[in-house]
Formats: structure tokens, sequence, C-alpha cells
């Protein structure tokens, strides 16, 4: 009897030691990330521009930047996917919205261009001036390799 109350504390002790581990690596902070800006880079640091979209695009003016990976929501009202790239005019207009819609857990989703003056910011989304129908229906864009 004494052996079996030796291997149970060993067991306790040993799966207590383990939650205590992982509690305090929970707490410790993991590698920064690459988007954000290093502290030894300084308060005043610019951030990396992000990589030119599909072709014929440019890269994102610094107006744009906050309006990618949004929420792409339509007139009914059903999310339609998120903003993947923006494609500027040269004096850094937008042109255009490039939005990664259908498909399920990120297979058969497809890539689609929404002109200026068919969506607008909503606070932390886009609002589409198109039902999902109509989103579903645009031609496929070809991504830039």
């Amino acid at each position: 009897m004494s052996h079996l109350r030796m291997v149970s504390a060993f067991g306790t002790a040993v799966v207590l030691a383990l939650a205590l581990w992982l509690a305090a690596s929970a707490q410790t902070q993991g590698p920064p990330s690459p988007s954000a800006p290093s502290p030894a880079a300084g308060p005043n640091a610019a951030p990396t521009p992000p990589p030119a979209g599909p072709a014929g695009s440019s890269a994102a003016p610094r107006a744009a930047d906050p309006m990618l990976h949004m929420a792409v929501f339509s007139a009914d009202g059903s999310k339609v996917g998120t903003v993947q790239s923006i494609s500027t005019a040269p004096d850094g207009a937008i042109k255009s919205i490039h939005i990664r819609t259908g498909g399920f857990l990120g297979f058969g989703a497809r890539l689609v261009a929404i002109p200026q003056g068919r969506f607008t910011r909503n606070g932390k989304a886009i609002q589409l001036g198109l039902t999902a129908e109509e989103v579903s229906k645009l031609p496929e864009l070809k991504e830039q390799s």
C-alpha cells in the first residue's frame, strides 16, 4: 500500500510542476512581430511598406494601410471577405480594393477587385454597394507571384 501512495504522490508532484511550468511560460512575452517596429529603433521609426499587390497595382499609400485585412460586408449585411491589397493611382488615390472572398478555411477562395465608388469605410469594416451574389459573380484577379 505504501508503494501505491508513493507513486500517487510522485504523479501528483509531476502534474503540479507541469501546471506551474505551463502557467509561467504562458506569461512570458514571445518574439516581436516582424511588422511592429523594434523598441531600439526609437519612437520615430517608420514601418516598412507592405508588398505590392496583384499585377498592375502599386503599393498602397500610408492612408490606405489601415484598410488592409479589414472585414468586407456586402450590401445585404453578410461578410464576403477581407481586404488583401489596394490598387492606387500614381497620385496616391485608391482605384480599387482587392478582397479575398469565398472558399472555406482558405481553400477555394478567390481574389476580386472592387472599384472605388462601390465601397465605403465604415469604422473598422468596409461596406460594399454590392450584394454577396454580385460579389460572387465578379471576375477573379490573378495574383502576382
